[in-house]
């Protein structure tokens, strides 16, 4: 089997726009491939997990990626999917951005002897004379095909700025600009930019003639990667500092049950063989399936011995309710009134829940557990005393939790 087979057989490949070409290209290890990235915050997220994986499994076929940073495209706003504008960021904000998603991305991708690059379109868009670019990219487009994009036309309601109505043209440039520069014959995407990377390989065809054009080759990621990434009290970064190793194990640790066996098959890297034995798996089956994949990701993330004290600690939380690795919140003097606090304060503290009436609310319809018994009254108060030494556990729903410690 093939790269390519292996990526069908993932789920990975959603549409392509010249099958067997890119099957001969990447299977023959000659891929040079782009990725995207928007440098929006200092830490990737899961929701570039398929990415990065994707990116780490072509480059041990062989294939070169190339990891696009938007530092030039992050000067204006983003309308694909989206109902707002993005706003703008300072040079120094996205370089601060570039240089951490470069860390991050090294534990994926070896970009040592020029097996993969990084580059940043900056370099090449903010140099651009505006009427050279209509001269030279203008004629290319057509107003009313870009109308009909499925991205623009989300937008269109609400209205669509002249800013953003560039953006089609600016990633298309970018496919263009990579081409030139790099050799880049490839480039990988989610649905929704599905219009934006048409009119890249459409650029290079019309610029540099067909025979050029017909290596560039567009592949599309199914949409999954787009859904991931978000819990209710925000995103999950691959940044340590924002998202511990065990908040990220446990975020896959309760992933669907409907989700985890296509999570273990497009991101993890297991043998496909051993994958397709545990299609058959349900009940309690399920969890040893959920605990496998949060193991597996967390020791691609975090290395294997912070996946193995994760998951350690999730095993002592299900059954003992105590876990050295567990979100921590520390009480000063001033939370407690006459040497206590009530579970509506102790929630809001614990940043479970954004206000005391939602407190309240998660009370009354049962969420909410302090080591593991439910609590019903909310004016159930705890003694300061009760949260010294190792605390209680304070859980809200069954994938929110805090350890309550009292300084």
């Amino acid at each position: 089997m093939g790269i390519y087979e292996e990526l069908q057989a993932r789920g990975l490949i959603a549409q392509v726009t010249d099958e067997e070409g890119i099957r001969d290209l990447v299977n023959s290890g000659k891929a040079v491939f782009y990725i995207g990235f928007d440098p929006t915050a200092d830490s990737l997220h899961v929701g570039h997990f398929m990415a990065l994986c994707l990116m780490k499994r072509l480059q041990e076929a062989g294939n070169k990626p190339i990891a696009l940073i938007g530092g030039g495209t992050g000067y204006i706003g983003d309308p694909s999917g989206r109902s707002d504008m993005r706003s703008m960021m300072t040079p120094e904000q996205i370089q601060h951005n570039c240089d951490c998603f470069k860390k991050q991305m090294s534990k994926f991708i070896d970009f040592s002897e020029g097996k993969a690059l990084m580059v940043n379109n900056a370099d090449w868009l903010l140099d651009l004379n505006y009427v050279e670019m209509l001269r030279e990219v203008g004629p290319h487009f057509s107003v009313n095909r870009m109308l009909a994009a499925e991205c623009y036309k989300q937008r269109m309601e609400k209205g669509l700025s002249f800013l953003e109505f560039n953006y089609m043209i600016m990633q298309a440039y970018d496919f263009y600009a990579l081409f030139q520069k790099y050799g880049c014959n490839l480039q990988f995407g989610g649905d929704d930019q599905w219009s934006n990377m048409l009119a890249g390989t459409e650029l290079i065809r019309r610029k540099l003639g067909k025979d050029a054009g017909a290596m560039t080759i567009t592949l599309l990621l199914n949409s999954e990667g787009k859904k991931m990434g978000k819990t209710q009290s925000g995103a999950v970064w691959l940044d340590e500092n924002k998202t511990t190793p065990f908040e990220f194990y446990q975020y896959w640790r309760n992933v669907a049950d409907a989700d985890v066996l296509k999570c273990i098959r497009m991101l993890t890297f297991l043998p496909l063989e051993e994958i397709d034995i545990m299609d058959s798996w349900e009940g309690a089956q399920l969890n040893t399936a959920k605990e496998i994949l949060a193991y597996e990701l967390t020791k691609l993330v975090h290395g294997e011995e912070e996946a193995k004290r994760a998951q350690e600690s999730a095993r002592a939380l299900f059954t003992q309710g105590n876990a050295d690795q567990m979100p921590t919140t520390e009480l000063a003097d001033e939370d407690f009134e006459d040497g206590s606090i009530d579970i509506l304060t102790m929630l809001v503290k614990a940043e479970l829940v954004p206000s005391k009436s939602e407190a309240r609310r998660a009370v009354q319809q049962g969420g909410v557990d302090v080591d593991g018994e439910k609590v019903s009254d909310i004016k159930a108060v705890y003694a300061k005393d009760a949260l010294t030494g190792e605390g209680v556990v304070l859980k809200k729903g069954k994938k929110n939790f805090r350890r309550i410690v009292a300084k």
